[in-house]
């Protein structure tokens, strides 16, 4: 080490005011990181480690010196080469010798897949998250975890606290949507957090160089009015002092900070990656800068520390991870019996919440003196209720604040809530429902609002793989308590970007309940539900529906999910149907009436969780089935209903179960056309009259 880079790092040194033992920690942090990234390459070639890995070794120093910059209830949030962020964070936070080799061992469990990991297995190598300790967890989405850490900082300036997020992702990341969506919505709302970018100059195989004409990422954070600054990667006091100085404008109020340190990776992206891309004298000169080797040689210069002492840090170091080795080998795989355990967190209604319900609704059915509201003005009322019983409950969305949303559904919660908690935000899907996810795994309940489900899969990344996942993939250890309101389907002539019904797609995903009402009366209860739940919830609205009239109790009052709800009774034929085509069922179900034909409509209400046994024993009774969707017919959620219903109930059909769905077409902009594409009350007749024959 020249005398020059000593006075570099000596200076560093003496203005954080930091100790012997603080440096002698960091640098135990760093051995532990590289000895435990060694190990696993090699359990990786050995497969006792399975899957994909990817290894932090070389960049050290960016994870010790950034979480050495942290208090203890800041929050973090980590990508696929995740390991050095979970290690530092964790260790950090661990009292004493023995709480710190138990970090150690769960991190070794968890990629060895065991029970006795941080995520019981379920998360392995590129999702490990400590969520009780402030790891908000890892991702395997490149740029996946940045709108996340916004979303948390969010939480912590909405809650008025001085804590602050460190969002660590890599240089790939900065050329993402998702990138510049946080940052753009971060800067615009002042928001505490620290985006630190490691740039180690390669995307999987491709040079930075090749993927950006701009070189150095920090000079992208001008455009959005923050500061950028780029700091030696192999420093670890560099980095810690970069960081330290972002934290403090953080919890000033002054918004966020991006720090691009530069570093390398030794390994390849993943262990199976030959680096054929890069030559021996690159990864000679930056083996030459090791970070760990640097802090060593510098605490020696100095006569901070003596070789044996330094030598001693190493040895424990290494008998750590041996032990955390130990400890894995030595654990339980997860129980096969475990595997659907924690997909959602448990309902918080009752048996006799549905009973309560049940009463209700035959109230609702036959008073004739209960207020009469529409279904927009239904919403707003579940919406403005909920605000005003919990101050966890806020509303964020393009346009939602004066001018009410798309629909008109969030007006005059502006003016009784203000912008704090009514928060119009960029047209930027993606963050929208990305700072929903990290809102929520921070305690707040956000009610995001997307314009249109059409919209809603630019957002899919997060909602589907960080909102609808977490809870499962960490171990059961996070609840992700958020609604995406949006609405969708046909009817105003506005074409195949507004008009779709997309809620199979949103279906599909474990881990997210899908809630789709057809009345006001519905609407309000599912929507109280919704944001009282401790899961992510695609709450669906139907534009036609907004103007449709109904009663509605003016006390305060929750409808169950996973109960459905039957309409109309009937012993000829069972129809499902929700949504607008619920009502365009009742109107076939009269006309059918007319003819001595008994029709029962069942409107499902909430399609995930699907109330099977009602229908189930709908059909039980009448011996046939007429599903209705406004969605194309190919993989609608229609389908997936007579799919259970065979499996259950198919020695009860009397004939083939019938579906009267959208054409397997765009929704079209010309009226006639549009009316052609979905179904209409003559179909539905039609349906009826063939599952009859």
């Amino acid at each position: 080490m020249e005398r020059a880079q000593i006075q570099e790092w000596e200076k560093l040194y003496e203005e954080q005011n930091l100790s012997k033992e603080q440096l002698l920690t960091y640098l135990r942090q760093m051995w532990e990181i590289r000895y435990f990234e060694d190990t696993v390459y090699e359990l990786l070639g050995r497969d006792v480690i399975k899957g994909a890995s990817h290894l932090y070794a070389g960049e050290e120093a960016v994870a010790v010196g950034a979480i050495g910059a942290m208090r203890d209830d800041d929050l973090i949030t980590s990508t696929h080469r995740g390991h050095g962020h979970c290690h530092a964070r964790g260790d950090a936070l661990a009292k004493g010798a023995e709480e710190k080799q138990e970090h150690l061992n769960k991190m070794m469990a968890e990629l060895c897949g065991k029970a006795t990991g941080y995520c019981k297995g379920r998360g392995g190598s590129m999702h490990i998250a400590d969520v009780e300790k402030g790891n908000l967890g890892a991702t395997g989405i490149v740029g996946g975890n940045i709108p996340v850490a916004t979303g948390a900082a969010l939480a912590l300036k909405m809650r008025g606290e001085d804590r602050a997020v460190i969002c660590f992702f890599g240089d790939g990341a900065s050329n993402t949507g998702n990138f510049h969506e946080a940052l753009n919505l971060a800067s615009t709302w002042c928001l505490p957090v620290v985006y630190v970018v490691e740039n180690n100059l390669y995307g999987m195989s491709v040079p930075f160089r090749c993927a950006s004409a701009k070189l150095d990422i920090a000079d992208r954070a001008c455009a959005y009015g923050i500061p950028g600054k780029v700091v030696d990667g192999m420093n670890v006091l560099a980095v810690r002092a970069a960081v330290q100085e972002a934290l403090e404008r953080a919890r000033q109020g002054l918004g966020p900070s991006l720090i691009e340190c530069k570093t390398y990776r030794y390994y390849g992206h993943s262990r199976s990656d030959p680096r054929k891309y890069r030559t021996k004298e690159e990864e000679a000169e930056w083996h030459s800068r090791d970070a760990i080797l640097g802090l060593r040689e510098f605490m020696l210069k100095i006569g901070l520390a003596t070789e044996e002492e330094l030598d001693a840090v190493e040895a424990r170091a290494e008998q750590a991870v041996n032990q955390a080795v130990d400890f894995a080998m030595k654990s339980p795989d997860p129980s096969p019996e475990e595997v659907e355990q924690d997909v959602y967190a448990p309902l918080f209604t009752t048996a006799a919440d549905v009973e309560r319900e049940a009463k209700l609704r035959e109230q609702v059915r036959q008073s004739k003196e209960m207020q009469q509201i529409d279904y927009r003005q239904a919403i707003q009322e579940a919406l403005r209720e909920e605000m005003r019983r919990d101050e966890r409950v806020f509303v964020m969305g393009e346009d939602v604040g004066l001018y009410g949303g798309a629909y008109g559904a969030t007006r005059g919660l502006f003016e009784e809530f203000g912008p704090e908690r009514v928060r119009d935000t960029p047209i930027s899907e993606a963050i929208i429902g990305g700072a929903a996810v990290g809102a929520a795994m921070v305690g707040m309940r956000p009610v995001a609002e997307i314009m249109y489900v059409d919209f809603t899969p630019l957002a899919m990344d997060q909602i589907a793989n960080q909102g609808a996942k977490n809870r499962y993939m960490f171990g059961g250890k996070t609840t992700v308590p958020m609604v995406i309101r949006t609405e969708g389907g046909a009817g105003r002539s506005i074409a195949a970007h507004h008009s779709q019904s997309l809620e199979a797609l949103w279906l599909h995903f474990p881990g997210i309940f899908v809630v789709m009402p057809s009345t006001p009366y519905d609407a309000k209860g599912l929507l109280k539900t919704a944001i009282r739940d401790d899961n992510p919830v695609m709450f669906i609205e139907h534009k036609v529906l907004y103007g449709v009239k109904g009663p509605v109790p003016e006390e305060d009052y929750i409808i169950p999910f996973g109960v459905a709800d039957v309409k109309r009774a009937g012993t000829d034929v069972t129809v499902v149907a929700y949504s607008r085509m619920l009502h365009r069922a009742l109107e076939a179900a009269e006309i059918l009436a007319k003819e001595g034909i008994s029709v029962e409509v069942i409107d499902p209400r909430t399609l995930k969780p699907l109330d099977l046994d009602t229908i189930v024993k709908s059909v039980q009774k009448t011996g046939r089935i007429v599903g209705v969707t406004e969605a194309y017919k190919t993989g609608s959620f229609v389908s997936e209903l007579f799919t259970l219903v065979n499996e259950v109930a198919f020695d009860w059909l009397d004939a083939p179960m019938v579906r009267v769905t959208a054409l397997d077409v765009p929704v079209p902009m010309s009226a006639p056309l549009e009316d052609a594409a979905v179904p209409s009350v003559e179909r539905i007749v039609a349906g009826i009259r063939q599952a009859l024959k």
